[in-house]
């Protein structure tokens, strides 16, 4: 593990918790001791976005800290939850205008997760829109996925993905070999669809907790091989 403590934190509540879950949405970035960065987001199911494609009963957090973060006052109310200690490989861009990832540049063999989120520029999200349900069919089926969401900070214009893959080889091959998604990036400089945008690519140290709740398609073995390098 990298000094830096990196990780994602998912939770899925039921239905009856979810005014409480907005309630801790709203204070949940006080009283972080030894956080040095938080995003509180809300999730989808990533085959679209804006509120149509809302979960209300799945949250999720990514942290950059000194420590190992816990949440128990989300814990107290999720009926399941899993968390993801990452080590960031890349990361390009920024997230409200920090760099907060700072990557080792390493290469891994094993599990690797990407994050992807933007700030949509308003004159630019209907053309966006159109071009996102194409991609979500292509990342669907593409070979080597494990799990995939879509995350947000508000229901429109904030936007983003979590997804985790068996191999960078597997996220490599989706990203510029599957026609509609390389079609999107060569569109993504003419178009300007984003007026902030972030990409990073993470190896997952550890899976800790309900796969589930991350949208597991994935297999015990997988499981087993994550720390491969």
């Amino acid at each position: 593990m990298t000094a830096t403590q990196v990780s994602l934190h998912v939770w899925r509540v039921p239905r009856r918790a979810v005014g409480s879950a907005l309630l801790r949405m709203a204070f949940a970035r006080r009283h972080l001791p030894g956080v040095r960065f938080a995003k509180f987001l809300g999730t989808g199911t990533g085959l679209g976005f804006g509120p149509g494609d809302a979960d209300l009963t799945r949250y999720a957090a990514v942290t950059v800290s000194d420590r190992p973060v816990t949440f128990p006052a989300w814990d107290r109310i999720a009926a399941h939850s899993a968390r993801l200690d990452l080590e960031p490989l890349v990361s390009r861009g920024e997230w409200s205008g920090r760099s907060p990832f700072q990557p080792t540049g390493r290469r891994t063999e094993g599990m690797v997760l990407a994050l992807t989120r933007a700030r949509l520029r308003p004159t630019r999200a209907i053309r966006f829109w159109r071009a996102i349900p194409a991609v979500a069919r292509e990342v669907a089926t593409a070979p080597g996925l494990l799990a995939r969401f879509g995350v947000g900070e508000a229901p429109i214009g904030w936007q983003g993905t979590v997804s985790v893959w068996r191999s960078t080889t597997d996220l490599t091959a989706f990203a510029y070999r599957q026609p509609e998604h390389r079609a999107a990036i060569a569109r993504t400089p003419a178009d300007r669809w984003y007026a902030e945008e972030l990409f990073a690519r993470f190896a997952v140290h550890d899976i800790i907790g309900d796969r589930t709740v991350l949208g597991w398609t994935g297999t015990e073995q997988d499981i087993q091989e994550r720390t491969k390098r």
